[in-house]
């Protein structure tokens, strides 16, 4: 008799480990987005104020856009939070994700060394700016990556009048192999350097360099005023429409892939969208700097 009440307890704490182990899953949410939402400090303060109000772990992959959609493009995560708005679209439109909801914004500047070799200072749009430094083959670091801000300076350079080549180049990203293409300038090799890698690290680069770099704002206020050593890098060109930089989140669509923790994933976009992600993000800042503007609540 005793042996059997000792089985019977083996059983209910296993069979409780085993319900505990599965709820502790179930409330985990895997989140793949652009490096600017980590670099900047950003996620730091968010999920910690997410899991606070509702007992949600969030799993962070922090990549390129571009590698963030493909994530859900494969189904290997539960949502995305980007910042590529044409390319969030088509990932909704070709039935990865449910549903865009716009989060924030911020923008896009370009940085450079003080002394601004280049001269891009006071140039009429971000086309312009970029063309002076073709024309001084001043050091400009790209990110090549494929994220949202290397897509912005794809843009930027489709605009110009300069004369394009593509490039190709093979990319491991959470230890997956992509090939990122792109194009640049034409006989650039000498001062263009497309290095594959993060927001953080490009401006890093660029500063040992003393090259230009096309930044989001929020990142590059978290290594001008919240990293020690500080980059040396100042804003040269900003403020031009184009370079507008609007974040969105995305829950991959369980219709395609059933296994994704889609009411998780609802529930963390319908957060971010509340008055209380809102003021999370509104009232995140460096040195009185405000880094992301909410989109959502005006």
């Amino acid at each position: 008799m005793k042996r059997l009440k000792w089985v019977v307890i083996g059983v209910y704490l296993l069979v409780s480990a085993t319900i505990g182990s599965a709820m502790a899953e179930a409330k985990v949410l895997t989140m793949s987005t652009t490096t600017s939402t980590e670099s900047s400090g950003l996620l730091d303060v968010l999920l910690p104020e997410f899991k606070k109000d509702t007992g949600i772990d969030v799993k962070v992959l922090a990549k390129g856009t571009g590698a963030a959609l493909k994530d859900g493009m494969d189904g290997n995560v539960d949502v995305v939070f980007v910042h590529a708005k044409q390319k969030e679209a088509d990932f909704v439109d070709k039935g990865f994700g449910t549903q865009r909801y716009a989060v924030m914004h911020n923008d896009f500047i370009i940085v450079g060394p003080p002394a601004d070799p280049a001269e891009i200072k006071g140039s009429k749009d971000s086309i312009e700016a970029l063309q002076k430094i073709a024309a001084a083959k001043a050091p400009f670091i790209s990110r090549g990556d494929d994220s949202g801000t290397h897509t912005k300076e794809q843009e930027i350079w489709g605009k110009s009048s300069l004369k394009l080549v593509e490039t190709s180049q093979k990319l491991v990203i959470s230890g997956k192999e992509a090939q990122v293409v792109a194009k640049k300038p034409e006989n650039s090799d000498a001062w263009y350097y497309s290095i594959g890698q993060g927001m953080g690290k490009t401006l890093t680069f660029a500063d040992e360099k003393n090259a230009y770099a096309i930044a989001d704002r929020g990142t590059y206020i978290a290594y001008k005023w919240g990293k020690t050593p500080a980059v040396d890098l100042d804003i040269l060109f900003e403020g031009d429409e184009t370079l507008a930089n609007p974040y969105g989140v995305i829950p991959v669509n369980p219709k395609k892939f059933p296994h994704v923790k889609y009411d998780l994933a609802q529930q963390f976009a319908d957060w971010l969208i509340s008055a209380r992600g809102q003021n999370v993000i509104a009232d995140f800042k460096l040195e009185g700097k405000q880094l992301f503007f909410p989109d959502a609540i005006k």
